[in-house]
């Protein structure tokens, strides 16, 4: 008999669906993501931590579980929401279903409900807090909703030990900062001849410094970046030393955090595989794939910056460029997988920017 589960928001609305995955109780931050495809990405994007998320495409679980789509090694959401459940997954690449794969990561999840109506809550309302429980919620519930707050995410999802990653005639050597990062950031640079370390969050300038590295990468990660205060010290101090940089979604606010910018929680943040950004320079838009609740402010950049690309829709900043040391910054994933490849070539760019700088040295 499938087993009855409720979803209730910090707003007081109800949802009664069914449950899957993993049989016990979460309370998280509600989110939702317009991706159509990639529903593997998402489920292991360190990114979702302390998250439940909603997937808006309406049939979940067709392809199954592939391991090797995987963005890491575990996932780091609290609980998930889908509309659909596919239970007989069609794919000769599977290696099970979603089902078995959230209960084997005991992570709960709840179909069957109106995740259209969801959205929209969400989209009128913003972000808020939900419960997923197996009981018809109480008054005292959703009162409890509200005190909770992601905390100690970067810290969560980070790597507790360095790791060498080596291309194949490799002649970079790019050091990874890991604030939860997706494996295909270091999938993009070591197919581009990069020999890859992956480092923890927390690894100070000095110790990277050591290291001698070509590049510099600072990945995407999970939670308020103005948390991360230790980590902003040491990119501000990291930056004295002019080592090319190219960061990505969290990378990205906390380089500028370090420049004296400030950062902002949006209403409901961008999450989907669809969100234009405008290249300021050319006018060119391009369709990036984002993950992120927080955005940069760019009125509070240093005078020695500028915004390199704009969000499309809503004007929110989605890179931006340091004149006074090789450094650039986006807010999307060049890296997406699944999603759109058209921002891949800042990758591209990266490497050009290591080779002149080591070609100057």
């Amino acid at each position: 008999m499938e087993k009855r589960a409720f979803l209730v928001l910090e707003n007081g609305d109800v949802y009664e669906g069914k449950a899957f995955g993993a049989e016990k109780e979460a309370v998280g931050e509600l989110v939702f993501t317009t991706a159509m495809t990639g529903y593997l990405e998402t489920l292991t994007d360190p990114s979702y931590f302390g998250q439940i998320v909603c997937q808006t495409f309406p049939l979940i679980g067709n392809y199954g579980v592939i391991p090797s789509d995987f963005e890491s090694k575990k996932p780091a959401l609290t609980a998930y929401i889908v509309r659909e459940l596919c239970q007989q997954p069609s794919n000769f690449r599977s290696d099970g279903m979603i089902d078995t794969f959230l209960k084997d990561n005991d992570i709960p999840g709840i179909c069957g409900i109106d995740t259209r109506c969801l959205t929209k809550t969400v989209r009128e309302y913003g972000v808020m807090n939900c419960a997923l429980l197996y009981r018809e919620p109480a008054k005292e519930d959703i009162e409890s909703l509200k005190s909770y707050k992601v905390t100690n995410a970067v810290k969560s999802v980070s790597t507790d030990h360095a790791e060498k990653f080596e291309a194949e005639n490799g002649g970079l050597n790019v050091v990874l900062m890991d604030f939860g990062a997706k494996n295909n950031i270091r999938r993009e640079l070591v197919k581009r001849g990069c020999n890859v370390t992956v480092v923890p969050g927390n690894t100070t300038a000095d110790e990277i410094k050591a290291m001698a590295p070509d590049g510099i990468m600072l990945s995407n990660g999970p939670g308020d970046p103005e948390e991360n205060t230790e980590i902003i010290a040491e990119i501000k101090k990291l930056c004295e030393y002019k080592i090319p940089t190219f960061g990505i979604c969290l990378g990205h606010q906390i380089m500028a955090l370090s420049q004296g910018a400030k950062t902002e929680k949006l209403k409901y943040g961008h999450r989907g595989a669809n969100q234009p950004a405008t290249d300021t320079k050319t006018g060119r838009v391009y369709i990036t794939s984002q993950n992120h609740g927080y955005a940069v402010v760019a009125d509070t950049l240093p005078e020695n910056a500028y915004e390199s690309f704009v969000n499309a829709n809503d004007g929110t900043c989605e890179g931006v460029t340091y004149t006074n040391m090789p450094v650039f910054t986006v807010q999307f994933h060049p890296e997406a997988c699944g999603g759109p490849l058209d921002t891949s070539f800042l990758f591209d760019r990266f490497i050009t920017m290591m080779k002149e700088d080591k070609k100057n040295a």
